[in-house]
């Protein structure tokens, strides 16, 4: 188990008075399962390399900061209820922090506050699990009210069988929630009577969002307008992606939940039409459940989507794996991945490949069943979005019927129906009277033919 040096004394960030900042050792504590075996079968994240496992763990320490003295594998055969690890491991690493200075450690896997403080003790030293992580990531990251609203609620949540570590979230101005620093708080019962009321108070704010989000959304869909969205796991593209299809310009990175905040922009269709597309917050293997929750409100917009993109990095040496925690997330929301023809996927990022290798995979797309078809592009060089787009447009129309009709020009009051209800194709003024095609919802093909005596149109 020998550590690997990731980052240089001179690479270390510094404050702002010149010293530089804490140390953090990353490990992974990994599980040796075999592919045969129950726990693997039911999990994709602990079918994925470990070298790949321990790399995204390092990315999610670099996403708040967070400077690597190092990070190494630590296999275990099984779990240890009071240390995760075993007690040889555990005193093998406390010889490692003395050695590096280290003031975190970070452990690539979910551990009970007993397990957290037991290893605390050893280590003399502040423990961090991947839950924490990505908690203070989306609480520095989140920009908006509502996404600052559901991260807090998710770590408060997560905070109350933690009350023995120090927490200030409370009385602290800057980004995150108190994981790593602060003086601490020892006056237990007044934490969860504080805590307690701070949650009671969030979740009513959180509602108050909420019924502000369904106004919007109702005032949208009186609109003709539909709702494309962006799914996928952490750091595929997605942000890119936005940009690339409605010109915007929301920050993308190369790194793990580069954005958090939900955004949504006009997304103009090939043949003049519009609908809006809604970039959401990337996934990611064991997605701590309080965020899934948390960001339900947030991740409505994928709910009530005419067409879902899941986005994939195809370049990455774990994509497939990445797939199956993608689709888990989307049937905890309620989405069945397999049922329907309301998912695309996009198979992004392919200018990281050779021509030959270009080609294999057009093949491999070809053979998808149809109930699943993918699409290949590269969202920095502009490859295969058009035909992305004629994708998203026929999807959008399959559950609409394109009508023909004829209203005289003095109707003012069905012509903005007509504009307020439907997509309007076609408008020509002959003789007095608008000669309209429109493209309308299964919902209002009968109030449109019936009050505009409207035939469908000829193709």
């Amino acid at each position: 188990m020998e550590p690997r040096n990731l980052d240089g004394d001179a690479d270390r960030p510094r404050s702002a008075g010149g010293k530089a900042t804490g140390r953090v050792i990353v490990i992974g504590p990994y599980l040796r399962l075999r592919r045969g075996d129950p726990e693997a079968q039911s999990d994709s994240h602990v079918l994925r390399d470990s070298e790949a496992r321990l790399e995204e763990a390092v990315g999610l320490a670099r996403a708040i900061d967070l400077v690597i003295a190092d990070a190494l594998i630590a296999s275990v055969s099984q779990i240890r209820p009071a240390t995760y690890l075993g007690k040889g491991k555990v005193e093998e690493i406390v010889g490692l922090i003395s050695g590096h200075d280290i003031e975190l450690v970070v452990m690539d896997c979910a551990l009970s506050p007993i397990q957290q403080r037991n290893l605390e003790k050893a280590w003399s030293t502040k423990v961090l699990d991947r839950t924490g992580l990505i908690l203070e990531i989306f609480g520095r990251r989140a920009k908006t009210r509502e996404g600052s609203l559901q991260v807090e609620l998710a770590h408060l949540n997560y905070q109350r069988s933690r009350l023995v570590r120090s927490w200030t979230h409370l009385e602290r101005q800057r980004g995150g929630f108190g994981f790593m620093g602060g003086p601490g708080e020892t006056q237990i019962e007044a934490d969860r009577r504080l805590i307690g009321e701070r949650i009671t108070r969030l979740e009513n704010e959180i509602k108050k969002v909420q019924a502000t989000r369904r106004l919007h959304r109702a005032g949208r869909q009186r609109v003709p307008y539909r709702v494309v969205a962006l799914v996928g796991y952490t750091n595929a593209g997605k942000s890119t992606l936005f940009n690339r299809l409605t010109r915007a310009d929301v920050q993308a990175a190369d790194m793990l939940f580069a954005t958090l905040d939900p955004t949504l922009r006009a997304l103009s269709l090939p043949h003049g039409g519009k609908a809006m597309l809604s970039d959401t917050v990337g996934f990611i293997s064991n997605l701590p459940t309080q965020l899934v929750a948390a960001f339900r409100a947030t991740l409505e917009e994928v709910l009530e989507a005419d067409v879902i993109l899941h986005v994939r990095d195809i370049s990455h040496e774990d994509a497939d794996a990445q797939e199956r925690d993608v689709d888990a997330v989307l049937r905890q929301l309620g989405i069945d991945p397999d049922a329907g023809q309301r998912i695309l996927e996009v198979w992004n990022k392919i200018d990281r490949f050779d021509p030959d290798e270009r080609e294999n995979l057009r093949n491999i797309a070809a053979r998808r069943p149809p109930e699943r078809p993918c699409f290949l592009v590269s969202a920095v060089t502009g490859e295969g979005i058009d035909t992305l787009l004629a994708a998203i447009e026929d999807r959008l129309a399959a559950t609409r019927m394109t009508l023909d009709l004829s209203i005289d020009a003095s109707d003012g009051a069905g012509i903005s129906w007509l504009h307020r209800n439907s997509e309007v194709l076609n408008k020509e003024l002959h003789d007095g009277r608008f000669d309209m095609t429109v493209r309308v919802d299964e919902t209002k093909r009968d109030i449109v033919v019936n009050r505009f005596d409207a035939i469908p149109h000829a193709i």
